[in-house]
């Protein structure tokens, strides 16, 4: 098994990592900016800053004018996660020393912005948490690999940047190979070109509707699946890239070393009616909420 990404190893001790936009304890919620239509749209107008290609649904094109209207709010380490969605003051991030003033600033970080952006865009708070969090929503319908580029995304579609359960930056798309984020201390919501270079994980699109318990996503190319839960049965089929699969229930059986990871846990797929090593499998060497093969 082979994969062109260079990503950490998403397991529990991902959650050790410090992650630019992680969620801490906020101020109070002060109060949004209003979210009328109009408004939204004249303020995204600027820099612009708007929906800049066709094809996103209704829900991710209000997403970006919602994100679009916050342009110029201050970035604030721990911003917007108050118990609403909207600009909060911030944290002292102990890395960075550009985060000193933060606590005076209110604004958003990165995952912040996108809670604001999609709970004014469907009238419910779908994404809040960490940036890590909202990549692995349950609300995600689509995923699309680092190598991909921006070739197959649509405006409202959420960019990430980090390992593969270690997500630290998360941004809005807009089209044409641009984006809306919030993205360091010291700096305001901006528009920036899309970075495809260094950690750039893929991309993820929103749905309204949470994906069926027991889907989870593969990660990595020509990934096969086997007749049993061993690398030495038969092959069944290859996923080229990240793919959405449901999982019916899981295992311990052969230890796998693959990519730099370690391994006995399998997974199976009844749409294929095969078995995967967890190690490709997007979530927690175990994964939550799956039953035990009987």
């Amino acid at each position: 098994m082979h994969h062109t990404l260079a990503r950490a190893r998403r397991t529990f001790a991902a959650a050790g990592l410090v992650a630019a936009c992680a969620v801490l304890p906020t101020a109070p919620l002060s109060s949004a900016v209003p979210s009328s239509g109009t408004t939204l749209r004249t303020a995204a107008a600027a820099g612009g800053c708007d929906v800049l290609a066709p094809g996103a649904s209704a829900a991710a094109e209000a997403a970006v004018r919602a994100a679009c209207s916050q342009l110029g709010v201050w970035y604030s380490w721990g911003g917007g996660h108050g118990p609403q969605p909207g600009a909060t003051y911030g944290q002292v991030d102990p890395t960075d020393p550009a985060s000193n003033h933060d606590p005076e600033r209110r604004g958003f970080d990165c995952s912040g912005l996108v809670r604001y952006a999609y709970a004014q865009a469907t009238g419910e708070d779908i994404l809040n948490g960490t940036a890590n969090s909202q990549y692995h929503s349950s609300r995600v319908t689509a995923r699309f690999g680092a190598g991909q580029g921006t070739g197959p995304l649509l405006p409202g579609d959420l960019l990430g940047w980090g390992g593969a359960n270690s997500i630290h930056h998360i941004a809005v798309y807009l089209g044409a190979g641009k984006m809306v984020e919030a993205r360091q201390s010291g700096t305001h919501v901006m528009v920036s070109d899309v970075r495809l270079g260094g950690d750039y994980n893929g991309a993820v699109r929103i749905g309204g509707n949470p994906a069926p318990s027991g889907t989870f996503s593969t990660w990595g190319t020509d990934v096969w699946t086997h007749v049993e839960a061993s690398t030495t049965s038969a092959r069944v089929n290859k996923f080229a890239g990240p793919t959405r699969v449901k999982v019916g229930c899981q295992k311990h059986a052969q230890l796998v070393e693959a990519d730099g990871y370690r391994n006995d846990a399998w997974s199976y797929l009844p749409d294929y009616k095969a078995w995967i090593t967890n190690i490709y499998i997007q979530g927690p060497a175990w994964l939550d909420g799956v039953p035990t093969c009987a």
